[in-house]
């Protein structure tokens, strides 16, 4: 029987005892591997350029370099390494940043150590952290941080949506709109399958990252709003 291989974590954290707290709940999972830790942004680039890890645990306020900046980098450089962002609020203004930057969801610094291994192993499978609901309200709360939408198509479309079909178009609205795969497929008389294949060609569509990332476009293009 293959062994599974494991999932690579770097941590980063300017704060030595958090960093040894989550070491010390990751390292008891057979299928996490703590590779390496950083106390600020530079240092994470670098041990991002060495390790190639899978997963980063990213702090967002650190010194030299914040969390913002390093997602931004280790986004655009190392696609395949993903970002899940650690806050002390669920909402931060500057988690919501990490998320433009292309970090792949948020934690609380609080969360049981239950809900980090759960969210490292989702981020590892490609997936995002940020509850549904959690999604909505963060960005609703700072829509007004987000750039006008774009110049609209004579059918009053952003042209970066104009490539998703009008079912795609409702199951990215719904999405947006803080709705889990089984709800929009409660919504849209579907099934949960069909759903999540429609996510998928949206994600590859808009070419995004993750389900946060269309939530973002979804919101900077006007399909939805946060009272506007």
């Amino acid at each position: 029987m293959t062994a599974t291989r494991s999932t690579r974590v770097l941590l980063v954290d300017d704060q030595a005892l958090l960093r040894m707290g989550f070491a010390m709940v990751l390292d008891a999972e057979d299928d996490l591997e703590v590779v390496g830790e950083a106390a600020d942004g530079v240092a994470a680039l670098d041990q991002v350029r060495a390790l190639r890890p899978d997963v980063v645990l990213m702090d967002v306020r650190m010194p030299r370099m914040n969390g913002i900046e390093a997602t931004r980098s280790i986004a655009a450089e190392y696609p395949a390494t993903k970002v899940l962002v650690l806050t002390t609020f669920d909402l931060d203004e500057y988690a919501f940043a990490a998320l433009r930057a292309g970090a792949s969801g948020f934690l609380l610094k609080d969360a049981e150590p239950t809900e980090l291994v759960a969210a490292i192993r989702t981020v590892a499978a490609g997936d995002a952290v940020v509850a549904p609901r959690v999604t909505r309200r963060m960005l609703e709360l700072f829509a007004q941080h987000l750039p006008e939408a774009g110049r609209q198509a004579p059918d009053g479309l952003d042209p970066r949506l104009t490539a998703l079909t009008p079912r795609e178009l409702e199951v990215l609205r719904a999405v947006a709109e803080g709705r889990s795969n089984a709800e929009v497929a409660e919504q849209l008389f579907l099934s949960e399958a069909t759903v999540k294949t429609h996510v998928g060609r949206i994600l590859a569509k808009l070419g995004v990252r993750d389900r946060v990332q269309a939530v973002v476009l979804a919101y900077e293009t006007g399909l939805v709003g946060g009272g506007r």
